[in-house]
């Protein structure tokens, strides 16, 4: 099987569909409208969907990892966006480091775990 693969894109819900694509924005993603239930965030190459749709045991168990150059500056300008005082359940855990590179972690508005990771070499 060959593959020529251009990208992979996840489909999400959100609880408050409004207020998750306000944070999207805020966090540096482009939108793109597909209807008034359904978006495409994108940065470069990477993108999701965001649905107005909730489903609290799949979103609670939704994890996103977004691999970045640079792990401790990407968490100082995660800060920086001080998203959690600005969205209810919006959260942000420090950097930790372990044996295969390094991570920081956001939850977003509706319990979306987003990993943003470094690995090492």
């Amino acid at each position: 099987m060959q593959h020529n693969i251009k990208s992979i894109r996840p489909f999400i819900g959100a609880r408050d569909y409004e207020l998750s694509r306000s944070f999207y924005r805020d966090l540096g993603f482009e939108e793109f409208v597909i209807s008034p239930d359904m978006s495409v965030f994108k940065i470069g190459q990477i993108a999701f969907y965001l649905q107005k749709y909730y489903a609290k045991d799949w979103v609670d168990n939704t994890m996103i990892f977004l691999e970045v150059d640079d792990a401790d500056r990407y968490y100082a300008e995660l800060q920086a966006l001080d998203l959690p005082s600005r969205y209810p359940g919006a959260r942000l855990s420090p950097v930790r480091t372990d044996d295969w590179g390094k991570e920081c972690f956001l939850h977003d508005p509706s319990g979306i775990l987003w990993h943003f990771g470094q690995f090492n070499g």
